[in-house]
C-alpha cells in the first residue's frame, strides 16, 4: 500500500469534542427492541485525519454511522459538526453540511450508466428533471474526471449492473465525491473488492486526505485499517473501549479482549 502514515508510539492529542471541524457525538445512544446498538457512545473524530472505527460484529459501527448521517434517529445523545448539532437534521441537510457516505452494500441505481450515476448523485433533490439539468459541460467534465480518478473512467457508458462488485464501490464512491464533502464515512470499503481495486481505494483515501479531505472508515480488513489510518476507535458492545495511533491498537489487551473474547 502506498503512501501509509508513519507509524507512532503513544497517543497524541488532537481536535476535542466540539472543535471547529470535527465530527464528535456525546453519549449517543440506539436500542432496537431490547438490544442496546449504541450506548452512550461518546467519541471524536480527528479533523484532517484518516480515522478507523473497529470493532466485532454486532458492535455497533453501522448503526453509529446510520445515527450520525441521519438515516436513522438515535434515542439519546448527540452528534456535533463544525460546532452545529445534527442529531435531528435529515439526511439531505447532513450531506449539505460536508458529510458524505458510502453503504456496505453498494447503493448505485443498476439500469443507469456509470456517468449518470454520478451525476445524479451530486443532485439528490429531484431525480430525472435534474438529471436532465446536471448535464451542463462543467459537471459532466467534473463527473469524467472522477471516473477517471477512481480508475474507471472506461466504464462511463456501462450500466452499473454490469460492473462488477467492487466496481460499483468505486463508481458509488465517485458519486460521494462529486458532491464535494469535506468528511467522507466510508461504510466497509474492503467488502467483496479483490486487491487491486483495494490497493487503488487505499491509495486514493491517502490522496484525498493529503488534500484536506477528513475520512472516518468503519472495516474489518485490519490490513488496509493499520496501513492507511492515523487514528483507531475501538467500539465493542456499543461503545468505545480504545483509541489511538494503530501501533496501539494492535497490541492493546482491551481491543484482544474485544476480538477474541479473552
Amino acid at each position: 500500500m502506498t503512501g501509509a502514515p508513519a507509524e507512532q508510539e503513544t497517543s497524541t492529542p488532537g481536535p476535542q469534542a466540539g472543535a471547529p471541524g470535527s465530527l464528535a457525538t456525546t453519549g449517543l445512544t440506539k436500542t432496537f427492541g431490547g438490544v442496546t446498538a449504541l450506548d452512550a457512545a461518546t467519541v471524536t473524530f480527528r479533523h484532517g485525519q484518516v480515522n478507523a472505527l473497529i470493532g466485532p460484529n454486532g458492535s455497533g459501527k453501522t448503526t453509529f454511522f446510520n445515527c450520525v448521517t441521519g438515516m436513522i434517529r438515535p434515542d439519546g445523545g448527540r452528534t456535533t459538526y463544525r460546532d452545529a448539532d445534527i442529531t435531528r437534521r435529515s439526511p439531505h441537510a447532513i450531506a449539505q453540511a460536508g458529510i458524505g457516505r458510502t453503504f456496505q452494500l453498494c447503493r448505485v441505481f443498476p439500469r443507469m450508466s456509470a456517468l449518470d450515476n454520478v451525476l445524479v448523485a451530486a443532485r439528490p433533490a429531484g431525480f430525472w428533471s435534474q438529471l436532465r439539468g446536471a448535464r451542463r459541460r462543467a459537471e459532466l467534465d467534473r463527473a469524467r474526471g472522477w471516473l477517471t480518478r477512481l480508475g474507471i473512467e472506461h466504464l462511463a457508458d456501462v450500466e452499473a449492473r454490469n460492473m462488477s462488485w467492487g466496481q460499483q464501490k468505486l463508481l458509488e464512491l465517485a458519486g460521494v465525491l462529486m458532491s464535494g464533502p469535506e468528511t467522507v464515512l466510508l461504510d466497509e470499503p474492503a467488502g467483496g473488492v479483490n486487491p487491486a481495486l483495494l490497493d487503488r481505494i487505499g491509495a486514493l483515501v491517502r490522496e484525498l486526505n493529503a488534500e484536506g479531505r477528513t475520512f472516518v472508515i468503519v472495516e474489518h480488513n485490519m490490513d488496509l485499517v493499520m496501513s492507511i489510518s492515523d487514528h483507531v476507535v475501538v467500539f465493542d458492545r456499543g461503545r468505545p473501549i480504545a483509541e489511538g495511533p494503530p501501533s496501539v491498537i494492535r497490541s492493546d489487551e482491551r481491543v484482544l479482549g474485544a476480538y477474541l473474547g479473552v
